[in-house]
């Protein structure tokens, strides 16, 4: 397989497109053309040119990838979903997460430590809500686990610091104003039998 030219990709800036036997064959970075000495060959295996695109294919997901994490810090199950999107194959995806994990770019437990700490410092929730919501993000349950077992964290006092500051202005005996209580604290994850003897210790002291 002949190459039989080479052209400035007008669209992609530092981009040129290769042609094979008179055909488009595929387009890669001025760096990589050079890298790679394709300026010296005048004919390409398909073989070649397979572990062409493939290196061009890497290299572009790992681009993509960092460009992503610059902007917000993601879970492995992020990334690879945003990757998975962009039409990345199932082995580039693994292949570029692993990479990036190996150098520091993503770990699920710091992700998940730091996710804990920002959602109980802005915006406080039960222990069983915060595990729901690593879940969704693609953190592994034995992570989760071990990140709020850790957590000093104690949720009768998160209870009624947010009962009072919500609350405290109302009769928290009448039915309705209880009922509000308890929607909103199992809303934030609570679990019911906590808010119940939190709100009969405060409601019998006031």
């Amino acid at each position: 397989m002949i190459i039989t030219s080479v052209e400035k990709d007008n669209k992609n800036r530092g981009m040129l497109s290769v042609f094979v036997d008179e055909e488009y064959a595929f387009s890669i970075p001025e760096e990589d053309y050079l890298r790679l000495c394709l300026y010296d060959k005048k004919e390409l295996s398909s073989d070649e040119i397979e572990e062409i695109k493939n290196t061009i294919t890497q290299k572009s997901a790992k681009y993509k990838a960092i460009k992503y994490l610059s902007y917000k810090y993601m879970t492995e199950a992020e990334l690879s979903a945003k990757l998975r999107n962009d039409g990345y194959d199932e082995h580039v995806i693994l292949d570029v997460v692993n990479e990036l994990k190996s150098m520091g770019y993503i770990n699920d437990m710091i992700f998940a430590q730091k996710y804990v700490y920002d959602r109980i410092k802005l915006k406080p929730k039960g222990k069983k809500m915060l595990k729901m919501e690593l879940s969704k993000k693609g953190v592994s349950n034995e992570i989760s686990d071990q990140v709020l077992g850790e957590l000093d964290f104690d949720e009768d006092v998160v209870i009624e610091r947010l009962i009072r500051k919500k609350f405290g202005k109302y009769d928290m005996k009448e039915p309705k104003i209880e009922r509000k209580i308890y929607s909103f604290l199992l809303h934030r994850g609570f679990d019911f039998e906590d808010i119940k003897g939190v709100l009969r210790r405060i409601t019998d002291s006031d």
